[in-house]
């Protein structure tokens, strides 16, 4: 059998993604924002573990998305919902990002992943990048 993985977050998008985009989406302009969000709690999932970084989404969760750590030269994290969740962007080396959307615990998600990106890639700088 191959190398365990720990699992650090393996889950959905935040609630409160889905609570404020349904409160929104009782006016007409808000009524993609609410589609979107009940895609993202239907079929996103992240799974974060001490390898790699894991995104399935898309619809009925057919998309998969695997980054390890050292492929990562840049992550961004921005508070949502008062900033009890968060968006994250990962940038990997070769020029394409990984969105991850209502991230749930986002500030210890991206204190992990900094971690672990700064051990497996020596070029990157974790403290420069918010």
């Amino acid at each position: 059998m191959g190398i365990r993985e720990e699992i650090f977050y393996e889950g959905g998008p935040h609630v409160g993604d889905l609570i404020l985009n349904l409160l929104i989406g009782l006016t007409v302009v808000g009524i993609p924002l609410t589609v979107g969000a009940i895609v993202r709690a239907l079929w996103l999932r992240f799974r974060i573990t001490d390898r790699r970084v894991t995104v399935m989404g898309g619809w009925m969760g057919r998309d998969r998305t695997d980054v390890i750590y050292s492929e990562i030269v840049k992550v961004v994290k921005v508070p949502r919902g008062v900033g009890i969740w968060g968006d994250m962007v990962l940038t990997l080396k070769n020029g394409s990002r990984l969105e991850m959307r209502a991230v749930p615990k986002f500030r210890e998600v991206y204190d992990y992943i900094n971690e672990k990106v700064t051990a497996k890639n020596p070029q990157y700088s974790g403290a420069a990048n918010n």
